[in-house]
């Protein structure tokens, strides 16, 4: 039998959202979807699970159900997606389905109690009265009946199939819905270039405070080369924190600690009353949120605006002293955030001015505009290291590199390499590359606003005046005579 496919995945769950088009915004309707998409892995994954024990246990149900346990999901008969398809016509569907959502998470409290907790199959208020969301329903499961989708894990084409799917889906639910408050999906290729430039190792713990669907900090443990790091985000977003459990596990990270809640006003990993310290931190945090919690933080309980408060409306800077407050003594980090963090002045000024003198600002990366679902602000890249050895920054102009997109811009392979080898390399490439001084900074009064660095003015060419006035002459030679050529023509019209 043919393997399945990311591009089998895609198409069949991406045609299943038709279901849904037209009755709610896909904000809304990509939870189910989503939700739909795990159970239907689950079920597949717990199906050749107990095909693999029945022959090697030869039917013996004592010790099949012994291994069971010791699987990293328990799947009970009537949680299957194959169980729900038999009840496609049942008198409330959703009630069958949110029973069976409820004893996953009971059976397996440890991993996924809550993951369910922000989607109702049995909504009146998203899918309607009984007889219009039972047929929404069983259309729903008739499209992840599909029988090219077979998600047992041998027959996918690649450890990482499901798990990519997942992020195709989720990043064409944030291009179709967009996102408010400054939240915007990182771009695949964005999430590579972070991860690469961070370059988590062997045993690291690797850290997301704004961990949305997890993308960041599944590429940065790609980038370890084996199962030995140890992954820890928080999400204040319950839906989007459930949407990257799932991600988690659809990508083999089953022992992820991924936090609910407000990072800023509750951080939640914590050790003896003090934050949690990692080797790397990546981030794409809310751009300058408003009502970040300023007023509630001004004593800070974990000591982390050593270099200032905030203002109240752009919450950038409280992200970037809670991530560095979380880094270990060797740690790195690297965020993106909006070009105003580069020169905005007052109290923030006075923040990057003391990030800065304390050596902590390793590189600023500027990218394209429009690169990000829902928004055309161009962002950049900021590398930060603790116990840095050289008393310089890097900046690096990318912006005017990219992939003209029909909807965005997007970068590729050719575009990360080349900032990936300035930057380890730190050399200097004109146009595009400069490595500051530390005093060169302080001449600028500590603003970081790129071309200040980077001179990326293009000379026009010197303009041959001789040549001009010829071309001049000629376009009023040839005007003239267009000129008596229309009055002929009016004369022998009588006009």
């Amino acid at each position: 039998m043919q393997k399945t496919t990311q591009e089998t995945i895609n198409n069949i769950v991406w045609k299943a959202c038709d279901t849904f088009r037209g009755t709610m915004d896909s904000s809304e309707y990509k939870d189910y979807v989503l939700t739909m998409l795990f159970v239907k892995y689950l079920s597949d994954f717990y199906k050749e699970k107990l095909e693999e024990l029945h022959r090697k246990y030869q039917g013996n149900e004592e010790r099949i159900a012994k291994s069971l346990k010791r699987e990293k999901f328990v799947l009970d008969e009537s949680c299957t997606f194959d169980y729900l398809l038999k009840h496609k016509e049942a008198p409330n569907i959703g009630e069958v389905i949110n029973k069976a959502l409820e004893r996953i998470e009971e059976d397996n409290k440890e991993k996924l109690e809550g993951i369910f907790r922000n989607v109702d199959f049995n909504s009146d208020t998203k899918l309607g009265k009984t007889k219009e969301r039972n047929s929404i329903l069983k259309h729903l499961l008739e499209d992840f009946a599909n029988e090219k989708l077979d998600l047992r894990p041998s027959m996918l084409k690649g450890n990482d199939v499901i798990g990519d799917a997942y992020e195709y889906l989720i990043s064409h639910f944030a291009s179709d819905a967009g996102k408010k408050g400054g939240e915007f999906f990182t771009p695949s290729s964005v999430s590579t270039l972070l991860a690469k430039l961070v370059e988590a190792k062997e045993g690291d713990r690797i850290y997301d405070p704004t961990c949305g669907s997890g993308s960041l900090l599944i590429k940065a443990s790609k980038e370890v080369g084996n199962p030995n790091f140890a992954i820890y985000g928080q999400e204040r977003n319950g839906q989007t924190h459930a949407l990257c459990k799932m991600n988690m596990f659809l990508h083999e990270i089953n022992d992820a600690n991924i936090a609910w809640g407000d990072t800023l006003r509750n951080p939640l990993h914590i050790e003896n009353d003090h934050l949690l310290k990692f080797d790397v931190v990546v981030a794409n945090p809310p751009f300058s949120l408003d009502k970040w919690g300023a007023e509630e933080l001004a004593n800070d309980h974990y000591n982390r605006f050593v270099y200032g408060l905030p203002p109240k409306s752009k919450g950038d800077y409280a992200f970037i002293q809670h991530m560095l407050a979380s880094l270990n003594a060797q740690g790195r980090m690297g965020v993106v955030l909006p070009h105003g963090v580069l020169f905005r002045g007052a109290s923030e000024g006075k923040i990057r001015k003391g990030i800065i003198a304390d050596n902590l600002l390793d590189a600023v990366i500027g990218l394209p505009a429009n690169l990000f679902f829902g928004t055309g602000i161009p962002a950049v890249i900021l590398i930060f290291k603790k116990n840095r050895e050289n008393k310089d920054v890097l900046f690096i102009d990318a912006s005017r590199e990219f992939n003209k997109d029909k909807n965005q811009n997007s970068i590729d392979e050719r575009h990360i390499e080349k900032i990936l080898g300035t930057y380890r390399n730190r050399t200097e490439v004109d146009k595009y590359s400069h490595v500051a001084t530390l005093e060169e900074i302080e001449e600028n009064d500590y603003n970081l606003n790129i071309p200040r660095y980077v001179d990326t003015f293009e000379e026009e060419e010197p303009v041959n005046i001789e040549e001009t006035k010829a071309n001049i002459a000629r376009i009023e030679a040839e005007l003239s005579e267009v000129k008596k050529q229309m009055q002929a023509y009016l004369e022998e019209l009588g006009l």
